[in-house]
Protein backbone atom coordinates (compact mmCIF):
# COMPACT_ATOMS: atom_id res chain seq x y z
CA UNK A 1 0.00 0.00 0.00
CA UNK A 2 1.27 3.46 -0.88
CA UNK A 3 0.81 6.08 1.79
CA UNK A 4 1.46 9.77 1.05
CA UNK A 5 2.07 12.29 3.79
CA UNK A 6 2.88 15.99 3.47
CA UNK A 7 4.38 18.02 6.28
CA UNK A 8 3.06 21.50 6.86
CA UNK A 9 4.53 24.69 8.30
CA UNK A 10 6.92 24.55 11.24
CA UNK A 11 7.33 27.04 14.07
CA UNK A 12 10.42 29.21 14.52
CA UNK A 13 12.01 31.13 17.35
CA UNK A 14 14.89 33.57 17.74
CA UNK A 15 18.29 32.48 19.04
CA UNK A 16 21.72 34.10 19.17
CA UNK A 17 23.38 36.16 16.46
CA UNK A 18 25.45 33.14 15.43
CA UNK A 19 22.39 30.90 15.13
CA UNK A 20 19.61 32.86 13.43
CA UNK A 21 16.83 30.31 13.54
CA UNK A 22 16.12 26.86 14.81
CA UNK A 23 13.26 24.96 13.24
CA UNK A 24 12.05 21.88 14.98
CA UNK A 25 9.36 19.53 13.73
CA UNK A 26 8.30 16.44 15.60
CA UNK A 27 6.02 14.07 13.67
CA UNK A 28 5.31 10.38 13.66
CA UNK A 29 8.12 9.81 11.24
CA UNK A 30 10.80 12.39 11.75
CA UNK A 31 12.55 14.83 13.99
CA UNK A 32 14.09 17.69 12.05
CA UNK A 33 16.64 20.11 13.37
CA UNK A 34 17.49 22.82 10.85
CA UNK A 35 20.04 25.44 11.77
CA UNK A 36 20.93 28.44 9.63
CA UNK A 37 24.45 29.45 10.55
CA UNK A 38 24.70 32.94 9.08
CA UNK A 39 23.16 35.17 6.46
CA UNK A 40 25.83 34.27 3.91
CA UNK A 41 25.49 30.53 4.51
CA UNK A 42 21.70 30.86 4.44
CA UNK A 43 22.00 32.40 1.01
CA UNK A 44 24.19 29.53 -0.13
CA UNK A 45 21.71 26.96 1.19
CA UNK A 46 18.89 28.53 -0.80
CA UNK A 47 20.83 29.32 -3.95
CA UNK A 48 20.04 26.75 -6.63
CA UNK A 49 18.84 23.33 -5.46
CA UNK A 50 15.60 23.77 -7.42
CA UNK A 51 17.62 24.18 -10.63
CA UNK A 52 18.90 20.60 -10.58
CA UNK A 53 16.72 18.61 -12.95
CA UNK A 54 16.99 15.29 -14.71
CA UNK A 55 18.12 17.11 -17.86
CA UNK A 56 20.89 18.87 -15.94
CA UNK A 57 22.10 15.62 -14.37
CA UNK A 58 22.22 14.09 -17.86
CA UNK A 59 24.83 16.77 -18.67
CA UNK A 60 26.73 16.33 -15.39
CA UNK A 61 30.07 15.91 -17.17
CA UNK A 62 29.89 19.58 -18.16
CA UNK A 63 29.67 20.52 -14.45
CA UNK A 64 32.66 18.75 -12.89
CA UNK A 65 32.50 21.10 -9.90
CA UNK A 66 29.48 19.08 -8.74
CA UNK A 67 28.94 15.45 -7.77
CA UNK A 68 25.22 15.57 -8.46
CA UNK A 69 24.22 11.91 -8.57
CA UNK A 70 25.31 8.74 -6.81
CA UNK A 71 27.96 7.59 -9.31
CA UNK A 72 28.87 11.18 -10.22
CA UNK A 73 27.28 10.73 -13.66
CA UNK A 74 24.62 8.42 -15.07
CA UNK A 75 27.21 6.09 -16.62
CA UNK A 76 28.55 4.85 -13.23
CA UNK A 77 32.17 5.75 -13.96
CA UNK A 78 32.88 7.26 -10.52
CA UNK A 79 35.17 9.65 -12.38
CA UNK A 80 35.68 13.41 -12.29
CA UNK A 81 37.60 15.42 -14.86
CA UNK A 82 38.86 17.82 -12.16
CA UNK A 83 42.67 17.91 -12.31
CA UNK A 84 43.84 20.66 -9.97
CA UNK A 85 44.90 17.83 -7.65
CA UNK A 86 47.18 15.60 -9.72
CA UNK A 87 49.90 12.98 -9.52
CA UNK A 88 52.58 15.65 -9.14
CA UNK A 89 51.07 17.61 -6.25
CA UNK A 90 48.82 15.17 -4.42
CA UNK A 91 51.60 14.71 -1.86
CA UNK A 92 50.69 18.21 -0.63
CA UNK A 93 47.05 17.33 0.04
CA UNK A 94 45.91 18.44 3.48
CA UNK A 95 42.72 18.15 5.52
CA UNK A 96 40.60 21.31 5.51
CA UNK A 97 37.48 20.23 7.43
CA UNK A 98 35.70 17.22 8.87
CA UNK A 99 32.29 16.42 10.29
CA UNK A 100 31.24 13.74 12.76
CA UNK A 101 27.68 12.50 12.15
CA UNK A 102 27.14 11.65 15.83
CA UNK A 103 26.44 7.90 15.74
CA UNK A 104 28.84 5.14 14.77
CA UNK A 105 26.44 2.16 14.79
CA UNK A 106 26.26 1.10 11.14
CA UNK A 107 29.34 3.10 10.16
CA UNK A 108 29.22 5.38 7.13
CA UNK A 109 28.50 3.57 3.84
CA UNK A 110 27.28 6.59 1.89
CA UNK A 111 28.53 8.57 -1.08
CA UNK A 112 27.99 12.31 -0.43
CA UNK A 113 26.56 14.56 -3.14
CA UNK A 114 27.64 18.12 -3.86
CA UNK A 115 25.48 20.55 -5.81
CA UNK A 116 26.44 24.21 -6.22
CA UNK A 117 28.56 24.38 -3.09
CA UNK A 118 26.28 22.36 -0.81
CA UNK A 119 27.12 18.84 0.34
CA UNK A 120 24.25 16.45 1.07
CA UNK A 121 25.08 13.42 3.21
CA UNK A 122 23.09 10.52 4.64
CA UNK A 123 24.40 8.54 7.61
CA UNK A 124 23.22 5.42 9.45
CA UNK A 125 19.67 5.40 10.79
CA UNK A 126 18.67 7.64 7.87
CA UNK A 127 20.10 10.89 9.26
CA UNK A 128 20.52 13.54 6.56
CA UNK A 129 22.83 16.56 6.61
CA UNK A 130 23.24 19.63 4.40
CA UNK A 131 26.69 21.22 4.71
CA UNK A 132 28.60 24.11 3.28
CA UNK A 133 30.94 22.11 1.02
CA UNK A 134 33.69 24.72 1.36
CA UNK A 135 33.78 25.02 5.16
CA UNK A 136 31.82 22.07 6.56
CA UNK A 137 29.36 24.33 8.38
CA UNK A 138 26.06 22.59 8.99
CA UNK A 139 23.08 24.18 7.25
CA UNK A 140 20.44 21.74 8.49
CA UNK A 141 20.05 18.17 9.65
CA UNK A 142 17.19 15.70 9.70
CA UNK A 143 16.60 12.53 11.75
CA UNK A 144 14.20 9.94 10.40
CA UNK A 145 12.03 8.33 13.06
CA UNK A 146 11.09 4.68 12.70
CA UNK A 147 8.63 2.65 14.79
CA UNK A 148 10.21 1.57 18.09
CA UNK A 149 9.22 -2.07 17.66
CA UNK A 150 10.66 -2.41 14.16
CA UNK A 151 13.19 -5.21 13.65
CA UNK A 152 15.33 -3.53 11.00
CA UNK A 153 16.27 -5.94 8.20
CA UNK A 154 19.69 -5.70 6.54
CA UNK A 155 21.18 -3.15 8.92
CA UNK A 156 20.93 0.53 9.78
CA UNK A 157 23.33 1.79 7.14
CA UNK A 158 22.42 3.75 4.01
CA UNK A 159 24.51 4.04 0.85
CA UNK A 160 23.30 7.37 -0.48
CA UNK A 161 20.67 9.80 -1.64
CA UNK A 162 19.52 11.77 -4.68
CA UNK A 163 19.01 15.51 -5.18
CA UNK A 164 16.84 17.41 -7.65
CA UNK A 165 13.82 19.65 -8.16
CA UNK A 166 14.59 21.41 -4.90
CA UNK A 167 14.44 18.19 -2.90
CA UNK A 168 16.65 15.54 -1.32
CA UNK A 169 15.47 11.92 -1.72
CA UNK A 170 16.40 8.78 0.20
CA UNK A 171 15.14 5.32 1.11
CA UNK A 172 14.65 4.21 4.69
CA UNK A 173 15.16 1.37 7.14
CA UNK A 174 11.41 0.67 7.14
CA UNK A 175 11.05 0.67 3.33
CA UNK A 176 9.81 4.21 2.70
CA UNK A 177 11.01 6.83 0.22
CA UNK A 178 11.23 10.35 1.65
CA UNK A 179 11.68 13.75 0.01
CA UNK A 180 13.03 16.72 1.97
CA UNK A 181 13.07 20.38 1.01
CA UNK A 182 16.70 20.90 -0.02
CA UNK A 183 16.77 24.44 1.40
CA UNK A 184 15.38 23.71 4.85
CA UNK A 185 15.42 19.94 5.44
CA UNK A 186 11.69 19.87 6.07
CA UNK A 187 9.87 16.75 4.95
CA UNK A 188 7.91 17.28 1.72
CA UNK A 189 6.56 13.80 1.05
CA UNK A 190 6.91 10.30 2.48
CA UNK A 191 5.72 7.14 0.72
CA UNK A 192 5.69 3.55 1.97
CA UNK A 193 6.96 1.23 -0.77
CA UNK A 194 5.76 -2.02 0.83
CA UNK A 195 5.07 -3.07 4.40
CA UNK A 196 8.45 -3.99 5.84
CA UNK A 197 7.09 -6.76 8.09
CA UNK A 198 5.57 -8.46 5.05
CA UNK A 199 8.54 -8.37 2.70
CA UNK A 200 11.41 -8.54 5.18
CA UNK A 201 13.05 -5.84 3.06
CA UNK A 202 14.03 -2.20 3.18
CA UNK A 203 16.08 0.33 1.21
CA UNK A 204 19.81 0.75 1.73
CA UNK A 205 20.76 1.79 -1.81
CA UNK A 206 20.74 5.32 -3.20
CA UNK A 207 17.83 6.40 -5.40
CA UNK A 208 18.57 7.73 -8.87
CA UNK A 209 16.77 10.76 -10.30
CA UNK A 210 15.88 10.07 -13.96
CA UNK A 211 14.00 12.78 -15.83
CA UNK A 212 10.97 13.56 -13.63
CA UNK A 213 11.13 10.37 -11.55
CA UNK A 214 12.96 9.00 -8.53
CA UNK A 215 13.84 5.34 -9.09
CA UNK A 216 14.82 3.06 -6.21
CA UNK A 217 15.57 -0.61 -5.52
CA UNK A 218 15.24 -2.68 -2.35
CA UNK A 219 16.90 -5.35 -0.24
CA UNK A 220 15.38 -8.74 0.59
CA UNK A 221 17.22 -11.16 -1.71
CA UNK A 222 17.94 -13.54 1.15
CA UNK A 223 14.30 -13.55 2.25
CA UNK A 224 11.16 -15.17 0.88
CA UNK A 225 10.17 -12.12 -1.13
CA UNK A 226 9.52 -10.95 -4.71
CA UNK A 227 11.84 -8.14 -5.71
CA UNK A 228 11.11 -4.97 -7.66
CA UNK A 229 12.32 -1.61 -8.95
CA UNK A 230 9.98 1.30 -8.20
CA UNK A 231 9.68 4.78 -9.72
CA UNK A 232 7.91 7.73 -8.09
CA UNK A 233 7.20 11.13 -9.55
CA UNK A 234 9.89 13.33 -8.04
CA UNK A 235 7.72 16.33 -7.21
CA UNK A 236 4.77 14.51 -5.60
CA UNK A 237 5.81 11.00 -4.55
CA UNK A 238 3.02 9.49 -6.63
CA UNK A 239 3.74 6.00 -7.95
CA UNK A 240 4.86 6.13 -11.60
CA UNK A 241 5.64 2.47 -12.26
CA UNK A 242 6.94 -0.72 -10.70
CA UNK A 243 8.91 -3.50 -12.38
CA UNK A 244 8.78 -6.87 -10.63
CA UNK A 245 12.02 -8.80 -11.00
CA UNK A 246 10.11 -12.11 -11.00
CA UNK A 247 7.37 -12.53 -13.62
CA UNK A 248 3.92 -13.38 -12.34
CA UNK A 249 1.56 -16.04 -13.74
CA UNK A 250 0.84 -15.51 -17.43
CA UNK A 251 3.90 -13.30 -17.90
CA UNK A 252 6.91 -14.37 -19.99
CA UNK A 253 9.48 -16.04 -17.74
CA UNK A 254 7.14 -17.21 -14.99
CA UNK A 255 7.64 -20.80 -16.18
CA UNK A 256 11.36 -20.54 -15.30
CA UNK A 257 10.41 -21.00 -11.64
CA UNK A 258 8.95 -24.47 -11.94
CA UNK A 259 5.50 -25.49 -10.74
CA UNK A 260 3.97 -24.00 -7.62
CA UNK A 261 4.38 -20.63 -5.95
CA UNK A 262 8.15 -20.21 -5.71
CA UNK A 263 7.90 -17.13 -7.92
CA UNK A 264 6.26 -15.37 -4.96
CA UNK A 265 9.27 -15.99 -2.72
CA UNK A 266 12.17 -16.02 -5.17
CA UNK A 267 14.15 -12.96 -4.08
CA UNK A 268 15.61 -11.03 -6.99
CA UNK A 269 16.37 -7.93 -4.96
CA UNK A 270 17.61 -4.70 -6.48
CA UNK A 271 20.09 -3.80 -3.78
CA UNK A 272 22.05 -0.99 -5.33
CA UNK A 273 21.66 1.87 -7.84
CA UNK A 274 21.06 1.70 -11.56
CA UNK A 275 22.60 3.54 -14.52
CA UNK A 276 20.86 5.52 -17.26
CA UNK A 277 21.51 6.19 -20.95
CA UNK A 278 19.57 9.36 -21.88
CA UNK A 279 20.05 8.77 -25.61
CA UNK A 280 18.45 5.31 -25.46
CA UNK A 281 16.10 6.32 -22.62
CA UNK A 282 17.04 3.08 -20.85
CA UNK A 283 17.64 2.44 -17.15
CA UNK A 284 20.02 -0.46 -16.46
CA UNK A 285 19.80 -2.35 -13.19
CA UNK A 286 21.56 -5.42 -11.83
CA UNK A 287 19.24 -7.96 -10.19
CA UNK A 288 20.23 -10.01 -7.15
CA UNK A 289 20.22 -13.73 -6.46
CA UNK A 290 17.19 -16.01 -6.21
CA UNK A 291 15.97 -17.37 -2.90
CA UNK A 292 16.60 -19.86 -1.48
CA UNK A 293 20.18 -18.79 -1.99
CA UNK A 294 21.97 -22.15 -1.92
CA UNK A 295 19.29 -24.65 -2.99
CA UNK A 296 18.05 -24.34 -6.56
CA UNK A 297 16.21 -27.69 -6.52
CA UNK A 298 13.26 -25.88 -4.91
CA UNK A 299 13.01 -23.61 -7.96
CA UNK A 300 13.94 -25.69 -11.03
CA UNK A 301 14.69 -23.51 -14.02
CA UNK A 302 16.57 -20.36 -14.95
CA UNK A 303 14.66 -18.21 -12.40
CA UNK A 304 14.19 -15.03 -14.43
CA UNK A 305 15.00 -12.20 -13.89
CA UNK A 306 17.36 -13.01 -11.02
CA UNK A 307 21.09 -12.62 -11.74
CA UNK A 308 20.15 -10.52 -14.78
CA UNK A 309 20.91 -7.13 -16.17
CA UNK A 310 17.58 -5.58 -17.13
CA UNK A 311 17.10 -2.58 -19.42
CA UNK A 312 13.89 -0.68 -18.66
CA UNK A 313 12.17 2.15 -20.51
CA UNK A 314 12.64 5.14 -18.23
CA UNK A 315 9.13 6.49 -18.82
CA UNK A 316 7.07 3.32 -18.43
CA UNK A 317 9.30 0.83 -16.60
CA UNK A 318 8.66 -1.70 -19.39
CA UNK A 319 11.33 -4.33 -19.99
CA UNK A 320 13.23 -3.68 -23.22
CA UNK A 321 15.79 -6.46 -22.86
CA UNK A 322 17.46 -8.63 -20.28
CA UNK A 323 20.60 -10.72 -20.07
CA UNK A 324 20.92 -13.45 -17.46
CA UNK A 325 24.48 -13.97 -16.32
CA UNK A 326 23.86 -16.92 -13.97
CA UNK A 327 20.75 -19.03 -14.63
CA UNK A 328 19.47 -20.99 -11.63
CA UNK A 329 22.05 -19.49 -9.24
CA UNK A 330 22.91 -21.71 -6.25
CA UNK A 331 25.95 -19.76 -4.96
CA UNK A 332 24.41 -16.40 -3.88
CA UNK A 333 26.22 -14.63 -6.73
CA UNK A 334 24.13 -11.50 -7.11
CA UNK A 335 24.25 -9.58 -10.36
CA UNK A 336 23.41 -6.47 -8.38
CA UNK A 337 26.66 -4.53 -8.85
CA UNK A 338 27.19 -1.36 -10.88
CA UNK A 339 26.44 -1.21 -14.62
CA UNK A 340 29.28 0.80 -16.17
CA UNK A 341 28.33 2.38 -19.51
CA UNK A 342 31.10 2.86 -22.07
CA UNK A 343 31.13 4.03 -25.69
CA UNK A 344 33.96 2.29 -27.52
CA UNK A 345 35.00 2.94 -31.12
CA UNK A 346 35.48 -0.24 -33.13
CA UNK A 347 35.84 -0.66 -36.89
CA UNK A 348 34.91 2.94 -37.49
CA UNK A 349 31.73 2.93 -35.42
CA UNK A 350 30.89 3.63 -31.80
CA UNK A 351 29.63 0.63 -29.86
CA UNK A 352 27.54 1.23 -26.75
CA UNK A 353 28.76 -1.20 -24.11
CA UNK A 354 27.74 -2.18 -20.59
CA UNK A 355 30.56 -3.51 -18.40
CA UNK A 356 29.34 -5.36 -15.34
CA UNK A 357 31.54 -6.74 -12.53
CA UNK A 358 29.65 -9.62 -10.92
CA UNK A 359 29.99 -11.04 -7.43
CA UNK A 360 31.07 -14.36 -8.99
CA UNK A 361 34.54 -13.06 -9.90
CA UNK A 362 33.67 -12.47 -13.56
CA UNK A 363 33.01 -9.23 -15.44
CA UNK A 364 30.44 -9.37 -18.24
CA UNK A 365 30.56 -7.12 -21.33
CA UNK A 366 27.28 -6.58 -23.17
CA UNK A 367 25.95 -4.48 -26.02
CA UNK A 368 23.74 -2.11 -24.04
CA UNK A 369 21.50 -1.33 -27.00
CA UNK A 370 20.43 -4.95 -27.52
CA UNK A 371 21.68 -6.89 -24.47
CA UNK A 372 23.83 -9.12 -26.67
CA UNK A 373 26.63 -10.99 -24.88
CA UNK A 374 30.09 -9.95 -26.07
CA UNK A 375 32.59 -11.26 -23.54
CA UNK A 376 33.17 -12.32 -19.94
CA UNK A 377 36.52 -12.10 -18.19
CA UNK A 378 37.71 -12.97 -14.64
CA UNK A 379 38.89 -10.29 -12.24
CA UNK A 380 40.07 -12.81 -9.62
CA UNK A 381 42.34 -15.81 -10.12
CA UNK A 382 40.62 -18.38 -7.90
CA UNK A 383 37.42 -19.53 -9.63
CA UNK A 384 36.01 -23.04 -9.62
CA UNK A 385 32.23 -22.56 -9.37
CA UNK A 386 32.32 -23.05 -13.13
CA UNK A 387 35.05 -24.20 -15.48
CA UNK A 388 34.47 -21.31 -17.84
CA UNK A 389 32.12 -19.28 -20.03
CA UNK A 390 31.87 -20.05 -23.75
CA UNK A 391 31.70 -17.60 -26.66
CA UNK A 392 27.90 -17.42 -26.38
CA UNK A 393 27.90 -16.70 -22.64
CA UNK A 394 26.92 -20.21 -21.52
CA UNK A 395 28.31 -21.44 -18.19
CA UNK A 396 30.47 -24.54 -18.52
CA UNK A 397 31.02 -27.16 -15.79
CA UNK A 398 28.91 -25.92 -12.88
CA UNK A 399 30.14 -26.88 -9.40
CA UNK A 400 26.97 -26.74 -7.30
CA UNK A 401 26.21 -27.49 -3.65
CA UNK A 402 23.80 -30.30 -2.87
CA UNK A 403 21.72 -31.06 0.20
CA UNK A 404 23.92 -32.52 2.93
CA UNK A 405 26.96 -32.77 0.64
CA UNK A 406 29.48 -29.89 0.83
CA UNK A 407 30.95 -28.45 -2.32
CA UNK A 408 34.28 -26.61 -2.28
CA UNK A 409 33.46 -23.38 -4.13
CA UNK A 410 35.63 -20.41 -5.15
CA UNK A 411 34.94 -17.59 -4.66
CA UNK A 412 32.64 -18.02 -1.70
CA UNK A 413 29.34 -16.25 -1.04
CA UNK A 414 31.24 -13.08 -0.05
CA UNK A 415 32.17 -12.74 -3.70
CA UNK A 416 35.23 -11.92 -5.74
CA UNK A 417 34.56 -8.48 -4.29
CA UNK A 418 31.89 -6.78 -2.20
CA UNK A 419 29.33 -4.23 -3.43
CA UNK A 420 31.71 -1.25 -3.22
CA UNK A 421 31.99 0.21 -6.68
CA UNK A 422 34.75 0.21 -9.24
CA UNK A 423 35.94 3.35 -11.06
CA UNK A 424 36.63 3.95 -14.75
CA UNK A 425 39.00 6.59 -16.11
CA UNK A 426 38.64 7.76 -19.72
CA UNK A 427 42.18 9.15 -19.46
CA UNK A 428 43.72 5.69 -19.10
CA UNK A 429 40.82 3.72 -20.57
CA UNK A 430 41.04 1.36 -17.58
CA UNK A 431 38.65 0.17 -14.92
CA UNK A 432 39.88 -0.08 -11.32
CA UNK A 433 38.46 -2.91 -9.25
CA UNK A 434 39.31 -4.81 -6.02
CA UNK A 435 39.48 -8.59 -5.69
CA UNK A 436 39.47 -11.33 -3.02
CA UNK A 437 40.93 -14.82 -3.43
CA UNK A 438 38.93 -17.08 -1.10
CA UNK A 439 36.75 -20.18 -1.10
CA UNK A 440 34.31 -22.08 1.10
CA UNK A 441 32.73 -25.43 1.83
CA UNK A 442 29.15 -24.78 0.81
CA UNK A 443 26.33 -27.08 1.94
CA UNK A 444 22.68 -26.62 1.04
CA UNK A 445 19.60 -27.34 3.16
CA UNK A 446 16.01 -27.99 2.20
CA UNK A 447 13.27 -26.02 3.91
CA UNK A 448 10.20 -24.23 2.62
CA UNK A 449 9.67 -20.46 2.44
CA UNK A 450 7.92 -18.25 4.98
CA UNK A 451 7.05 -14.87 3.52
CA UNK A 452 9.40 -12.11 4.64
CA UNK A 453 11.65 -14.50 6.58
CA UNK A 454 15.23 -15.48 5.86
CA UNK A 455 15.47 -18.10 3.12
CA UNK A 456 19.10 -18.96 2.40
CA UNK A 457 18.97 -22.75 2.82
CA UNK A 458 22.68 -23.25 3.27
CA UNK A 459 25.82 -23.02 5.37
CA UNK A 460 29.20 -21.57 4.44
CA UNK A 461 32.57 -22.46 5.96
CA UNK A 462 35.20 -20.06 4.62
CA UNK A 463 38.40 -21.71 3.36
CA UNK A 464 41.59 -20.51 1.65
CA UNK A 465 42.27 -21.39 -1.99
CA UNK A 466 43.88 -24.78 -2.63
CA UNK A 467 47.50 -24.82 -1.50
CA UNK A 468 47.52 -21.17 -0.53
CA UNK A 469 46.08 -18.52 1.72
CA UNK A 470 43.34 -15.92 1.45
CA UNK A 471 44.70 -12.85 -0.34
CA UNK A 472 43.30 -9.54 -1.53
CA UNK A 473 44.34 -7.05 -4.17
CA UNK A 474 43.46 -3.93 -6.16
CA UNK A 475 43.78 -4.00 -9.94
CA UNK A 476 43.57 -2.03 -13.16
CA UNK A 477 42.04 -3.73 -16.22
CA UNK A 478 41.13 -3.01 -19.79
CA UNK A 479 37.35 -3.07 -19.29
CA UNK A 480 36.59 -4.76 -22.61
CA UNK A 481 39.36 -7.35 -22.96
CA UNK A 482 40.07 -7.95 -19.28
CA UNK A 483 43.81 -7.46 -19.79
CA UNK A 484 45.35 -6.68 -16.40
CA UNK A 485 47.42 -3.50 -16.42
CA UNK A 486 48.67 -3.55 -12.82
CA UNK A 487 47.92 -5.14 -9.49
CA UNK A 488 48.82 -4.26 -5.91
CA UNK A 489 48.38 -6.60 -2.92
CA UNK A 490 46.35 -5.35 0.04
CA UNK A 491 46.34 -6.56 3.64
CA UNK A 492 42.55 -6.82 3.80
CA UNK A 493 39.77 -6.53 1.22
CA UNK A 494 39.22 -3.06 -0.17
CA UNK A 495 35.59 -2.38 0.76
CA UNK A 496 35.52 1.33 -0.03
CA UNK A 497 34.33 2.54 -3.42
CA UNK A 498 36.98 3.85 -5.80
CA UNK A 499 37.31 7.30 -7.37
CA UNK A 500 39.25 8.16 -10.54
CA UNK A 501 40.14 11.74 -11.49
CA UNK A 502 41.39 13.81 -14.38
CA UNK A 503 44.55 14.40 -12.37
CA UNK A 504 45.66 10.84 -13.09
CA UNK A 505 44.71 9.56 -9.63
CA UNK A 506 42.71 6.75 -8.06
CA UNK A 507 41.44 7.30 -4.52
CA UNK A 508 40.12 4.67 -2.12
CA UNK A 509 40.55 3.54 1.48
CA UNK A 510 41.13 0.44 3.59
CA UNK A 511 39.53 -1.11 6.67
CA UNK A 512 42.29 0.14 8.95
CA UNK A 513 41.33 3.75 8.23
CA UNK A 514 43.90 4.75 5.63
CA UNK A 515 42.51 6.93 2.81
CA UNK A 516 45.01 6.99 -0.04
CA UNK A 517 45.78 8.08 -3.60
CA UNK A 518 47.39 5.92 -6.27
CA UNK A 519 48.95 6.82 -9.60
CA UNK A 520 46.27 5.68 -12.08
CA UNK A 521 48.84 4.40 -14.59
CA UNK A 522 51.26 2.59 -12.28
CA UNK A 523 49.33 1.85 -9.09
CA UNK A 524 52.10 3.49 -7.06
CA UNK A 525 51.09 4.92 -3.70
CA UNK A 526 51.39 8.73 -3.76
CA UNK A 527 49.63 9.93 -0.59
CA UNK A 528 47.70 8.65 2.43
CA UNK A 529 45.87 9.93 5.50
CA UNK A 530 44.69 8.03 8.59
CA UNK A 531 40.99 8.78 9.19
CA UNK A 532 40.78 6.71 12.40
CA UNK A 533 38.20 4.19 11.16
CA UNK A 534 37.88 1.97 8.12
CA UNK A 535 36.38 3.24 4.88
CA UNK A 536 33.24 1.66 3.45
CA UNK A 537 31.52 4.48 1.55
CA UNK A 538 32.25 6.39 -1.64
CA UNK A 539 34.87 9.16 -1.91
CA UNK A 540 34.07 12.04 -4.24
CA UNK A 541 35.73 15.15 -5.61
CA UNK A 542 34.24 18.57 -6.35
CA UNK A 543 35.22 22.23 -6.49
CA UNK A 544 33.97 25.46 -4.94
CA UNK A 545 35.19 28.89 -6.08
CA UNK A 546 37.88 27.25 -8.20
CA UNK A 547 39.38 25.09 -5.45
CA UNK A 548 39.20 21.31 -5.80
CA UNK A 549 38.27 19.18 -2.80
CA UNK A 550 38.27 15.43 -2.13
CA UNK A 551 35.81 14.06 0.42
CA UNK A 552 36.22 10.68 2.12
CA UNK A 553 33.44 9.05 4.20
CA UNK A 554 35.02 7.10 7.07
CA UNK A 555 33.38 4.56 9.37
CA UNK A 556 33.22 0.76 9.34
CA UNK A 557 29.85 -0.91 9.13
CA UNK A 558 27.68 -3.26 6.96
CA UNK A 559 26.94 -6.96 6.76
CA UNK A 560 30.27 -7.74 5.07
CA UNK A 561 32.24 -6.00 7.81
CA UNK A 562 30.38 -8.02 10.45
CA UNK A 563 31.46 -11.23 8.72
CA UNK A 564 35.14 -10.29 8.32
CA UNK A 565 36.04 -11.39 11.84
CA UNK A 566 35.52 -15.07 11.01
CA UNK A 567 38.28 -14.83 8.38
CA UNK A 568 40.44 -12.07 9.86
CA UNK A 569 39.93 -12.35 13.67
CA UNK A 570 42.14 -9.35 14.36
CA UNK A 571 39.65 -7.06 12.60
CA UNK A 572 37.31 -7.48 15.59
CA UNK A 573 39.28 -4.71 17.26
CA UNK A 574 39.06 -2.18 14.45
CA UNK A 575 37.39 1.04 15.65
CA UNK A 576 34.04 2.19 14.39
CA UNK A 577 33.30 5.70 13.21
CA UNK A 578 31.10 7.94 11.10
CA UNK A 579 32.79 11.03 9.73
CA UNK A 580 33.56 12.80 6.47
CA UNK A 581 37.08 14.13 5.95
CA UNK A 582 37.62 16.75 3.26
CA UNK A 583 41.00 17.52 1.69
CA UNK A 584 42.45 20.17 -0.61
CA UNK A 585 45.80 21.55 -1.66
CA UNK A 586 47.24 24.50 0.24
CA UNK A 587 46.53 27.68 -1.67
CA UNK A 588 50.09 27.96 -2.96
CA UNK A 589 50.15 24.35 -4.17
CA UNK A 590 46.98 24.73 -6.25
CA UNK A 591 49.02 26.42 -8.96
CA UNK A 592 51.61 23.65 -9.20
Amino acid sequence: MLIGRHIGRVSGFQCSVAVRRLFKVVSKTAVLIATVISASVSGLAQSRPADLTGDRIAKAKSEPQNWATYFGTYDAWRYSSLDQINANNVKNLTSVWAIQTGKIDGGLNATPLVVDGIMYLIASEDRVFALNAETGERLWSYDYKIPRDLAVPYGKFNRGLAVGYGMVYFGTMDNHVVALDARTGRETWNVEVEEVQKCGCNITGAPILVKDKVVVGSTGGDSAHRGYITAFYAKTGRLAWRFFTIPGPGEPGNDTWGPGDMWKFGGGSTWLTGSFDPELNLIYWGIGNPSSDFNNTLRPGANLYTDCIVALDADSGKLKWYYQEIPGDSWDFDSAYECVLLDVESNGRVQKLLVHPNKSGYTWVLDRTTGKFLKAWPYVDTINWIKGIDKDGNLIGRNEPRVGKPAFVCPNWGGGRSWNHSAYSPKTGWIYNPGIEWCADLTSFSQGPKEGRGFTNGSVLVKPPPGGKITTHLDAFDPVTGEKKWTIPTKYPIISCLLATGGGLVFTGDVEGRFFALDARSGNLLWSFNTGSGLRGGPITYSVHGRQYVAAPSGLGSLFVGGMQATWPETAGLPGGSAVFVFALPAAAERQ
